[in-house]
């Protein structure tokens, strides 16, 4: 069976308080590791989606609806719901969103800030505009 969790895979995150919430696989640890022996995932997802915007807004609101909130997270693969759906394209540098940012601050702020300025980038793009939407079920 071919891997499920590659880089760049959009996932449905299925528990904790990001549950519901759509990210994308930045990297997989199918083995574990030292520290995890259980096979996990780093993450980076939407916390906050943006609002809806219509054409009679001003465009300062326009701006301040467009804005998300992401999150960067190790998190099980059982806690994880694959798509079919693939999201490669997107420049995450991995030299910044890595494994051990997540242990500092300092190093996790960066990193979801260069999280939410990719994604708002590609969201005001108007590509893969169902990433961006809030799951309805």
């Amino acid at each position: 069976m071919g891997k499920v969790y590659k880089s760049g895979r959009v996932v449905i995150v299925l528990s904790g308080c990001y549950a519901g919430k759509k990210a994308l696989v930045i990297k997989n640890m199918d083995e574990g590791s030292s520290d995890r022996s259980y096979e996990h995932a780093l993450i980076a997802g939407i916390a906050r989606y943006p609002r809806p915007v219509s054409r009679r807004m001003r465009p300062k609101v326009i701006e301040r609806r467009c804005r998300i909130k992401p999150f960067v997270k190790l998190i099980n693969l059982k806690h994880l719901m694959p798509t079919r759906y693939s999201v490669s394209d997107i420049p995450i540098e991995k030299s910044i969103v890595t494994k051990d940012c997540i242990k500092d601050p300092t190093k996790k702020r960066k990193a979801r800030l260069h999280v939410k300025n990719v994604f708002e980038e590609r969201y005001k793009s108007g590509k893969n505009r169902w990433f961006f939407e809030k799951l309805h079920f």
